[in-house]
């Protein structure tokens, strides 16, 4: 009895050339013995086995009684076993059961792992390859059961029950047609198939056993290990050998069907493009299938849907868009278009919704964490997430976070989603002008797609995420549309439940998702649009905030965005304020952000490069680290003379100090006005003249020198645009001490606007100028009364030794705001009267006026 390999796969028979074959280093055949278990002769020889054998995995094989096959052996567990049975056992002792994996990927696997069902295997030789690993040579003798595990470690040993080959011969004619068409198609399989050796159709002549018959086919059929373990599984032969049969058939098939293919598309190859040939392999393949692959593709559609929770009118139109498929060539440009659309549909989240975390301590904690200061717009959250909690509902005005640049409106809405457990969506509107962009496209055009907004529902998988509509104000239109009134559905509460694309062609529910825009400007925002918003006014940071922000955020930060520890460099407040005064102008922190992280980055380059340097970086240091300045701060000044007044402003950046000087000089009475100053400023120092004429008695002003001196008021830094009404009592002022020569208290600054009967107006901005002029140094603040409320606001802290003066008229700000004292002595305003002559003919004298 000798060995024969085929591929991978040993068999026996008698009268071959085996030492030209087998795979076996020289000189290791005179030592390798085979026992006849019953294979091309029909006799079987009796095997003794025990009650308990261990057990080895094996992956990706099934071995059938008969067969030889070698195994590599690369676990150490296994490798241990191996040694310990073939080193240790006679020849004829040295078996164990081969199971195979039921999860081949498993290294490790255990009992739960394996099929129940293996072969006694007889260890033939073991090879020690060079890398440690083992390969044995295995001859399978009998089937058996595994009863139970006895043992995991150091190996898996089980107690086995024995499975009997008999191949039934009481009805022998029905038996021997089954055994007949069992070798004619493995014949046919042979002829059909021109990689099997010839050996092997010569071997399969001289089987004469039913049994090693089976067993034979079943481990060289091309199948997968399951099919092949359940043909091992199989106690009875005469039903193993049907299961055989409708594999070997199925093969045929199979075969037969790939021949006729290849003949078919032989005839259009051409051999300089590979590509070609498989399109004409794919062609055929859709003309012999006809539409069973597409058939697929419907059915797993439709099991999608099924386990959908959709509404009956999308599952309706989803049916009918189904059986349009049907109909469709799956050649036709119209079938992916159509197939896409129906995986859009199945791909969006109609019934997923996460769950909210309602817990409003939790909320507040998350938004204290993201975010110093904005008290006022955090507030407004935690309401609008206290009524979503009460109401269940979103039927309420979508919140519009309104302020410059850099301030954290986009970084508020991830707040808000991270304190509600939502899934976080940020669309950016900046320069969209496409109305499409908002609905979609018909999908009757070509490369159609729905819109932005239903394709970043289905991206965030869910349909109540937090969507941000970053910088809303910056919609444009043009002959594509007006995403600005397409956006009007989507952001009205009353209508975006059934909101419809004009791509999915269906309703789709946007109301359980939390909008929130956000916008530089309100001015170039649609009005029905900007009417569908509730506006949250974010102003900007204060330089106190800033600081805070910058030593919280900012520069921890920083430090672990280049690799730094918070030993490695350490900014005090000093340093930190003096790059927020002199280094940045902003309402927003994002220039501070680059500051602080051009000063970071100088002192990694230093650690990287092992110098010394400072590790606590002071005001005085930072000019080394940044260079000079880049913005001069208005600093106070306190000039003892008249007409010199210090007012207060509002700009994007924050509150500033704002000197109005005005100056008298013989003239006829005009009134000149520079700085680059607004319509609106310049409208407020007429008025402010206008009431003095009207009023000069009260000031002891004689009215003919407002005709005999021009006038001209300045606002320094006249680079820099001014405008707004706040500056009409400080102009006021400003003309009144000039006019009487009576300077202006010191350490005082004012804001408020006038009206030419003198009543005093409430202005806005009064945080950040009380904030301004505390840096400033002032004392003393003058304003509207109706602005107390403003003052209250702000924290005590930051009004701490500033006195305010509350007034309703302009003689209470004068009553306050000028000195009893004149600056000199008076002076003499000459009037050039004309020269008229009386009726004594001299010309009068000139008036003098004191």
């Amino acid at each position: 009895m000798q060995l024969r390999l085929f591929g991978t796969m040993f068999m026996k028979f008698e009268n071959s050339e085996i030492y030209n074959r087998l795979l076996l280093p020289e000189g290791d055949l005179d030592s390798l013995e085979i026992i006849p278990i019953g294979g091309l002769d029909g006799k079987e020889e009796p095997l003794n086995l025990p009650d308990e054998l261990p057990i080895l995995p094996i992956r990706q094989t099934v071995l059938f009684p008969g067969m030889v096959i070698p195994v590599t052996v690369v676990r150490q567990k296994a490798i241990r076993l191996v040694k310990r049975i073939y080193r240790n056992s006679d020849f004829n002792q040295r078996i164990l059961g081969v199971v195979t994996q039921a999860k081949p990927q498993k290294e490790d696997p255990t009992s739960e792992d394996l099929f129940k069902v293996g072969t006694v295997a007889h260890i033939l030789k073991m090879i020690v390859l060079p890398d440690g690993n083992v390969t044995i040579i295995v001859q399978g003798r009998q089937r058996f059961r595994i009863d139970q595990i006895i043992r995991e470690e150091p190996n898996i040993t089980a107690k086995i029950t024995p499975i009997e080959d008999k191949f039934s011969t009481g009805n022998r004619k029905e038996s021997k047609a089954l055994i007949q068409s069992l070798r004619d198609s493995a014949l046919r399989i042979f002829r059909l198939n021109p990689e099997i050796p010839q050996e092997a159709r010569i071997a399969l002549d001289n089987i004469e056993s039913p049994v090693f018959l089976i067993h034979f086919l079943s481990s060289n059929l091309n199948v997968d290990v399951k099919e092949k373990q359940g043909l091992l599984e199989e106690e009875n032969a005469q039903k193993q050998a049907n299961l055989l049969l409708q594999l070997l058939l199925r093969e045929i098939e199979m075969l037969e069907l790939k021949k006729e293919i290849q003949t078919k598309a032989s005839s259009d190859i051409d051999a300089q493009q590979r590509d070609y040939f498989l399109r004409q392999q794919i062609k055929v393949l859709h003309d012999e299938l006809g539409i069973d692959s597409p058939e697929r593709e419907i059915d797993d559609l439709r099991a999608k849907a099924l386990a959908k929770k959709w509404p009956e009118s999308v599952m309706q139109h989803f049916d009918k868009e189904l059986s349009k498929l049907l109909r469709i060539n799956p050649m036709a440009p119209e079938y992916p278009v159509t197939l896409t659309y129906l995986e859009t549909l199945i791909d969006l989240p109609w019934d997923h919704f996460t769950k909210d975390n309602f817990d409003l301590a939790r909320a507040q904690k998350i938004l204290d964490s993201d975010h110093f200061g904005l008290e006022e717009v955090k507030e407004r959250i935690i309401e609008y997430l206290a009524v979503l909690k009460l109401k269940n509902n979103l039927k309420a005005p979508i919140l519009c976070l309104y302020g410059p640049p850099g301030v954290g409106k986009t970084s508020l809405g991830k707040s808000i989603a991270k304190a509600l457990n939502r899934e976080y969506i940020r669309m950016a509107l900046g320069g969209l002008h496409d109305e499409a962009e908002i609905r979609g496209h018909r999908k009757t055009y070509i490369g159609a797609m729905p819109g932005k907004i239903i394709t970043n529902i289905k991206k965030a998988g869910t349909s109540n995420p937090v969507f941000i509509l970053d910088e809303i104000d910056k919609v444009s239109s043009d002959f594509r549309g007006d995403p600005s009134s397409a956006l009007l559905e989507v952001l009205d509460p009353e209508q975006n439940s059934a909101f419809t694309d004009n791509y999915l062609e269906v309703e789709y529910d946007l109301s359980k998702v939390l909008f929130v825009a956000t916008a530089n400007s309100l001015e170039t925002i649609n009005y029905a649009l900007r009417d569908r918003m509730e506006i949250i006014e974010i102003t900007g940071y204060t330089i106190e905030e800033k600081l805070q922000i910058a030593k919280k955020y900012l520069l921890p930060k920083q430090r672990k965005d280049h690799g730094l520890k918070a030993s490695d460099v350490k900014i005090d407040d000093g340093g930190l304020l003096k790059i927020i005064e002199g280094y940045t102008r902003e309402s927003g922190v994002r220039s501070l952000e680059r500051k602080i992280g051009a000063v970071v980055r100088k002192i990694a380059k230093s650690v990287a490069m092992e110098e010394a340097y400072n590790k606590s970086i002071k005001a005085a240091d930072i000019e080394k680290y940044l260079g000079a300045e880049t913005f001069d701060k208005d600093i106070y000044q306190n000039d003892d003379i008249a007409g010199v007044v210090t007012g207060l402003a509002w700009t994007s950046v924050g509150g500033e100090i704002l000197s109005i000087e005005s100056s008298l000089h013989r003239g006829k009475g005009t009134l000149t006005l520079s700085g680059q100053l607004g319509d609106v400023m310049k409208e407020s120092a007429v008025a402010a003249l206008s009431y003095l004429k009207a009023h000069s008695a009260k000031l002891n002003i004689d009215y003919r020198i407002f005709n005999a001196y021009d006038l001209h008021i300045h606002v320094p830094a006249g680079a820099v645009p001014k405008d707004g009404p706040s500056a009409g009592i400080t102009m006021l002022t400003s003309i009144a001490s000039i006019f009487t020569q009576r300077k202006v208290r010191p350490f005082l600054a004012m804001t408020g606007e006038i009206t030419l009967r003198g009543k005093v107006l409430p202005v806005g901005g009064i945080k950040e100028k009380i904030l301004a002029a505390r840096r400033m140094g002032i004392k003393e603040i003058i304003m509207c009364s109706r602005n107390r409320k403003d003052v209250e606001e702000v924290k005590a802290s930051y009004i701490e030794n500033l006195v305010f003066h509350y007034v309703d008229t302009v003689d209470e700000v004068l009553q306050i705001a000028l000195l009893p004292e004149k600056v000199s002595e008076p002076l003499e305003f000459i009037l050039d009267a004309p020269q008229e002559t009386g009726s004594t003919g001299k010309t009068p004298e000139p008036v003098v006026v004191i």
